[in-house]
């Protein structure tokens, strides 16, 4: 943690759930934060009071990633900000609802798309001229267990995004290695305590579950979060193209 003193991070959705996390974890590891968020205001402005306490600068900036030109923005804003960037995590996304095969229109597949994959999209490509201004730089995507197996019933289109997330990782390790940049993602499991899983996992499904965990129990936000600064963190390392898989064990590849 200590080669994050002194880095500039920004954390997108680093106002709530894993994302929260991960920005404490960044603040407690002396990172200069960037938070983006959409709608959880006091809580990243609350984020950037806590970084400048400890002599961070920090800084909370408002955008809706779906949209390329607000992406741009918020890279704009950090660069103004934070004088540059060393360290993107890409954890915006969202299930959005459950839905089947017969369920999913144009709409919602578009919706899906754009909240889990075209943001990224637009934000790494922002974030890129940032990050190729030093020597070394790293990406941390979020992907998701659901993107290894398939997830539950009704999480087609996510699982499907999240999978894609798994490839897009791989590619933007090769693609950006020469300049300086490692790439690489998370894939968590059954992170209780989250908004995502109280609004999207009832009680039996978490119970049934946990019963196939080998670890028996879910995991919860900062178990990622640990896992998230570690991959920041290794700018000098040899992993890029890699995913972490945080699950307690219930999927092995």
């Amino acid at each position: 943690m200590h080669k994050l003193a002194g880095k500039r991070v920004l954390v997108t959705a680093g106002a709530q759930g894993i994302g929260l996390a991960i920005s404490e974890r960044m603040i407690e590891a002396g990172a200069h934060l960037a938070v983006h968020y959409h709608s959880s205001a006091a809580a990243a402005e609350a984020l950037v009071a806590k970084a400048r306490a400890k002599g961070s600068k920090a800084c909370a900036v408002r955008a809706d990633l779906t949209v390329q030109a607000e992406a741009q923005r918020l890279l704009r804003e950090v660069d103004e900000q934070l004088g540059g960037l060393d360290s993107l995590v890409n954890n915006a996304g969202s299930l959005i609802a459950r839905k089947t095969l017969e369920q999913v229109d144009d709409a919602f597949w578009r919706q899906v798309l754009d909240v889990n994959l075209s943001s990224g999209l637009w934000v790494t490509q922002a974030a890129l001229p940032l990050l190729c201004r030093n020597p070394q730089s790293s990406i941390v995507n979020m992907a998701s267990l659901a993107g290894r197996k398939g997830g539950h019933a009704g999480s087609l289109v996510y699982s499907t995004f999240k999978g894609a997330i798994l490839t897009w990782t791989r590619s933007l390790a090769g693609e950006l290695g020469p300049r300086g940049v490692r790439v690489n993602a998370v894939a968590p499991g059954l992170i209780l305590g989250t908004s995502f899983h109280n609004t999207h996992t009832s009680e039996a499904s978490a119970k049934a579950t946990i019963a196939g965990i080998p670890l028996g129990q879910a995991g919860g936000a900062d178990d990622v979060a640990r896992a998230v600064v570690y991959l920041a963190s290794e700018y000098d390392g040899f992993i890029t193209g890699a995913t972490l898989d945080i699950n307690g064990g219930v999927y092995a590849c």
